[in-house]
């Protein structure tokens, strides 16, 4: 997100379109963290031209297009600002375009780094925390939730006796239950003891009162925990539920169940960490020297 960074000051020329695009993107229910990145994006972008966007070009977006793909943003990125643009321009301005003319870039299939059971227990091992940010660990690896999901859990989410936890308004605005595991709960109750929780408060509160842990701190406990557990890889939250879902599909359970504990829209999103799980195949290497059974006797 360097394109954030040193956004001026003074006015950016978007104007009313600031708020005609927001209410059209409140009105088509998309979530509030998209909508403020489609906002960021459209304001990097008249900010560049520095000009009102009804005075733009499809020529213009292509040449801001070639910007963007010579500063080597990520496609991921690139692909979001794209998705703007076509947003604005077809649910805003209402203009007949032809929106093909804004390519997306092709995102390339590396896949996430995922830990190892081992080295998610040494995570929890590392005792130099509190027993707030160990809950916060235990439950990024027990359910796999994003990060903006952690954060905005609320002691009344935890049904301790269907042994539940509900997570609301995830990616799309969508709700879904997680598991709540015996080992969990147990440490939850004692956290909830120790540091005197409201039952309607925050699961993780901020530094602020009435406020939840911030996504940034939550980001900063599992790196802290990582670098005292000695561990070599770059560990997050989001590396923490890649690693749920690995285990789990390791463990048998089926594409399906694991999609809809993580939330995904589509199955072939899930379906990745297929090639994320630890392979029986033996290589020939390991066995060269073993007897060769012999052909079978022709009839």
């Amino acid at each position: 997100m360097r394109l954030l960074r040193g956004i001026a000051a003074r006015e950016v020329p978007l104007g009313h379109f600031h708020d005609r695009m927001a209410e059209e993107l409140e009105l088509r229910g998309y979530a509030k963290n998209t909508a403020r990145a489609y906002l960021g994006a459209m304001r990097l972008f008249v900010k560049h031209f520095m000009r009102p966007p009804d005075q733009l070009t499809l020529e213009d977006i292509r040449n801001y297009q070639l910007h963007l793909v010579r500063r080597a943003i990520s496609a991921e990125y690139f692909n979001q600002i794209v998705s703007a643009l076509r947003f604005f321009y077809n649910q805003v301005l209402r203009l007949n375009w032809d929106l093909a003319r804004l390519p997306y870039r092709k995102r390339g299939r590396d896949l996430p780094v995922v830990l190892s059971r081992q080295e998610v227990q040494a995570l929890f091992d590392a005792k130099a925390y509190n027993l707030k940010h160990l809950m916060v660990l235990k439950i990024l690896y027990a359910d796999g939730p994003r990060v903006s999901e952690l954060v905005n859990l609320r002691v009344s989410d935890l049904d301790s006796q269907r042994m539940t936890i509900h997570i609301r308004d995830g990616k799309g605005e969508k709700d879904r239950f997680v598991m709540l595991p015996r080992d969990l709960l147990g440490g939850l109750r004692q956290y909830y003891r120790e540091f005197g929780l409201c039952p309607d408060g925050w699961l993780f509160q901020g530094q602020k009162a009435g406020r939840p842990l911030s996504t940034r701190s939550a980001q900063h406990i599992v790196k802290q925990a990582a670098q005292r557990a000695g561990l070599t890889k770059e560990v997050s939250p989001h590396i923490l539920r890649h690693s749920f879902a690995t285990h789990l599909v390791e463990d048998g359970v089926s594409l399906q169940d694991v999609r809809d504990l993580l939330g995904h829209r589509s199955i072939s999103t899930t379906a990745r960490y297929t090639h994320l799980t630890k392979r029986t195949v033996v290589s020939p290497l390991d066995r060269l020297g073993e007897p060769v059974d012999p052909p079978p006797a022709s009839a």
